[in-house]
């Protein structure tokens, strides 16, 4: 959340003028960065565990991932503009303390509203920590050979994150248990802060732009009512009296936080920037993609672990293979888009995704992971490697300086939202279509697991409909051409780091 305002406590230039410190503050900050990352996917694999122990119901599973996706997409924004004005290196450190509580509470939650509490901290905290690092790095690495070094790192950890994340949530499900995927946090935050208190360099906006607090609140307010509506549609229904109040007062609070930005002096979200036509179209891309990836995880791992009957670790590794398609993809994509463009690569790589998505809604009760759920990891992560790069490319070529922190935040925000939109909605249809198979095919046991598969490929069809709909929103939406080669590697270098936040 860098800009023209950014004054560091000491001004390093180039050659003996760098900041001495600047490697070592990089360490911390991809550990930061990391644990982030992790977090929105380690809990995946540990989610049947922790969901057997604290007795938590089907429908409401899945607050376990939404209530880090949700506080953390609604308040990135703002965490961004206080970690700029209330100095990077304080909120850093202050945030990473934070995270570290709020994970011991998670790992130490007797029920599930202390766990759904925890985990809602756990975004909030790390809203403000991940934009105050990349901050940081930006203020540290001023010598351009070295700033590409560093955001190469820091991309490197984001992508590599997510694969780092199942894995180690299934070894630590697997041989100690669920509570240590959150209090595994506790020793690396604590160590982390005392670590940038003495190595990292403080920064920050040298004047105050205000913070946007009615902003803040209508949106994160209306996210949640919406996810809550979502939920509750799988256990009263869709025509209850609470769902439809809840969906009343989503469409009020987001309703609100329009015709707020739209008066507000300093805007949370500065309307101009979703505005563009090209930025627009990445922007709700990226929204559907995280409506649809998230709840296709959530859906891949009761599968993995309650139809195939894979071991927590088992299921980890099972996930590998899309983290290696998404590598793949993404390093393809850095070639390929300044020969395509944006427009023809990013809706290919939706289209692609989605034939993954339809390969998986044809699981059944004989369906192999070799013959059916590899080929189909493989066809999906590439489309979205794909996708990704593009996407946070097109977010932030030709934005105006004073846009750029808010427009990277947004490729985050509208991914963790999509995300907290989708696991709770797609968890509701899942469920719902698993009752309606049991109802009326009877609760034999061959019956209770066709209903399950039932569920997930109805929860796979549902998602390959919204990438679907990515797909089209931006093939009609983006009309830019081919990147110029300044553009993709200057505007692009921050919403490449920031795109696996």
């Amino acid at each position: 959340m860098t800009s023209t305002l950014d004054t560091p406590s000491r001004t390093f230039g180039t050659g003996p003028d760098l900041d001495p410190k600047r490697f070592r503050a990089l360490a911390i900050i991809a550990v930061a960065q990391l644990m982030v990352v992790l977090d929105a996917s380690v809990v995946i694999i540990a989610l049947p565990s922790a969901q057997r122990a604290l007795h938590i119901s089907a429908a409401n599973r899945q607050w376990m991932l939404t209530a880090y996706t949700l506080s953390f997409a609604g308040l990135l924004l703002l965490g961004g503009r206080i970690a700029d004005y209330f100095g990077r290196k304080r909120m850093f450190v202050i945030s990473l303390i934070g995270f570290a509580g709020a994970s011991a509470l998670g790992g130490l939650a007797q029920n599930s509203a202390m766990l759904f509490g925890a985990r809602a901290l756990q975004g909030a905290f790390a809203a403000i920590m991940a934009p105050a690092a990349l901050s940081l790095l930006t203020v540290a690495f001023t010598e351009p050979k070295e700033r590409a070094r560093a955001f190469a790192v820091y991309g490197g950890i984001a992508g590599a994150g997510a694969a780092i994340g199942l894995i180690l949530g299934g070894v630590l499900t697997e041989f100690a248990s669920w509570r240590w995927t959150l209090l595994i946090n506790v020793p690396i935050a604590i160590i982390a802060a005392v670590a940038a208190f003495r190595y990292v360099t403080e920064s920050r906006a040298s004047a105050n732009h205000g913070y946007d607090l009615p902003g803040a609140v209508t949106v994160t307010g209306g996210l949640l009512a919406l996810v809550y509506g979502f939920t509750k549609a799988g256990t009263d229904g869709w025509t209850s009296s609470t769902t439809l109040m809840l969906f009343g007062a989503a469409a009020v609070l987001l309703v609100a936080f329009v015709l707020i930005e739209q008066r507000a002096h300093h805007p949370l979200l500065p309307l101009r920037i979703v505005l563009d036509r090209n930025r627009g179209g990445s922007f709700l891309a990226s929204l559907l993609v995280g409506i649809a990836m998230l709840g296709t995880f959530l859906s891949l791992t009761y599968y993995f672990q309650g139809t195939l009957h894979y071991s927590a670790l088992k299921s980890g590794f099972a996930f590998v293979p899309f983290s290696l398609g998404i590598i793949t993809g993404a390093t393809a994509a850095s070639r390929l888009l300044p020969r395509f463009g944006p427009r023809a690569l990013l809706t290919g790589g939706l289209l692609l995704a989605t034939a993954g998505l339809a390969l998986f809604s044809t699981l059944d009760i004989h369906s192999a992971y070799v013959s059916t759920v590899l080929p189909a990891e493989l066809i999906v992560s590439l489309g979205m490697g794909l996708s990704f790069v593009t996407m946070s490319s097109t977010a932030l070529i030709g934005v105006g300086q004073e846009d750029a922190g808010v427009a990277s935040a947004l490729v985050n925000s509208t991914q963790q939202t999509g995300g907290s939109l989708g696991a709770a909605l797609i968890n509701t249809i899942a469920t719902s279509a698993t009752v309606s198979y049991v109802a009326t095919h009877g609760h034999s046991a061959e019956s209770l697991t066709a209903g399950a598969i039932h569920g997930y490929t109805t929860a796979f069809t549902f998602s390959a409909i919204v990438l679907a709909a990515a797909a089209l929103a931006a093939f009609g939406l983006i009309r830019r051409a081919r990147p110029s080669t300044d553009e993709a590697v200057v505007e692009g270098e921050p919403a490449l780091a920031l795109a696996g936040v």
